[in-house]
């Protein structure tokens, strides 16, 4: 009877060793450098937390940017060369015109907490964002927010006169709106082509966050950070993950890929809208770029930009995104944007527990049976 016994154990024994051998391991493509926080702390903190979260079911493996960048996102997950990526919407809005609207009202943002946290919630809980990304092939599974925007450019910028026919790399239509508005001239480039861009002089700056100057090493081309406050980039499918991928996992798996994606969000949030940019400015300041401080005539011309697009939001929404119901999402978006401001406020701006609210607020009320299914 021992010995049967003993032999039962065995075979158990080399049954559980089978399954943990047989570890899916995911192509990630964060489409970024490892100096930028879409690599480290996102990515590499997804690497971290799968395993754990999974019981070492998942795992991940990341593509460098030379196998797949930013702007090859989408083709790359619909393809399976990536089986999680990092897409903005923003780059392709007429696949994802639901979710392309939330980062077109980037001008709301202040804090980088309450923006990638009510982005998470809106598209999470959004049919028609839901729709989109099934159409594309994709699952969402939670955005990140940059800090607050500004100009970074090789001239400086005090009034609006200096905007004349400045061309400026603009990673969104809120941005190029902004620039068209004040007399600069936008280009849309991808933020990885942004040195080059500018090394060879097709652009004069960048909006962009301060963090580019080290991430993307702007520090050696820009010579001016203009202090003019643009708002937020948090238009963001951070972990965007192919849905052949997603329906090939258990609930299970399902649901701890994500509370591991939500802890790094945050930790991606925390890292690109405080900590990297305190730490870029230093580096700026020894490098001896200079901070111009715009006069009031600039920005009173951006407060009334703002303002301005806020009320044509709706029109410029339907008008170029076909979105008929565009002022009910927006106004569902701007309270999402006041919830979290009071959610973000009483967590401390503490990353960890802010992660601890939008796992209990949006994704503990998923059912993974159903959801990107």
């Amino acid at each position: 009877m021992k010995s049967v016994l003993a032999t039962a154990a065995l075979a158990l024994t080399l049954c559980v060793s089978g399954f943990a051998a047989e570890a899916r391991d995911l192509r990630l493509a964060p489409g970024a450098p490892p100096a930028h926080p879409a690599h480290t702390p996102l990515y590499s903190t997804l690497i971290e937390e799968l395993p754990k979260e999974t019981n070492g079911s998942l795992t991940g493996t990341m593509l460098g940017t030379e196998v797949v960048n930013i702007g090859g996102m989408k083709g790359a997950l619909q393809s399976g060369v990536a089986e999680v990526g990092n897409l903005l919407p923003l780059y392709f809005p007429g696949d994802l015109p639901n979710s392309a609207l939330v980062g077109d009202l980037a001008f709301l943002g202040r804090n980088p907490h309450v923006m990638g946290a009510a982005t998470t919630e809106y598209i999470a809980t959004c049919e028609d964002c839901q729709a989109e990304f099934a159409k594309l092939g994709a699952v969402f599974l939670g955005a990140g927010s940059s800090d607050v925007y500004v100009l970074l450019t090789t001239k400086p910028v005090r009034t609006r006169a200096d905007l004349q026919g400045i061309r400026l790399r603009s990673g969104g239509a809120p941005f190029a709106r902004w620039a068209e508005y004040v007399g600069a001239s936008p280009a849309s480039i991808p933020v990885s082509d942004t040195f080059e861009s500018m090394s060879q002089g097709v652009i004069d700056g960048s909006m962009g966050s301060i963090s580019d100057l080290v991430s993307y090493r702007l520090v050696d081309l820009a010579r001016y950070v203009i202090e003019l406050p643009l708002g937020t980039y948090h238009a963001t499918s951070n972990f965007t993950v192919n849905s052949d991928t997603w329906k090939a996992l258990t609930a299970e798996e399902r649901r701890g890929f994500v509370r591991a994606a939500n802890k790094a969000n945050a930790a991606f949030t925390q890292n690109w809208g405080l900590d990297r940019p305190s730490k870029s400015r230093e580096a700026a300041r020894e490098a001896g770029l200079e901070f111009i401080q715009p006069e009031q005539e600039l920005v009173d011309l951006t407060a009334a930009f703002v303002e301005e697009d806020l009320k044509a939001a709706a029109g410029i929404a339907e008008s170029q995104y076909g979105i008929s119901d565009a002022e009910a999402k927006i106004a569902r978006f701007r309270e999402l944007v006041e919830k979290w401001t009071g959610l973000v406020d009483k967590a401390g701006n503490d990353p960890q527990a802010i992660a601890e609210v939008v796992q209990a607020e949006v994704w503990d009320k998923v059912d993974y049976e159903k959801y990107g299914m």
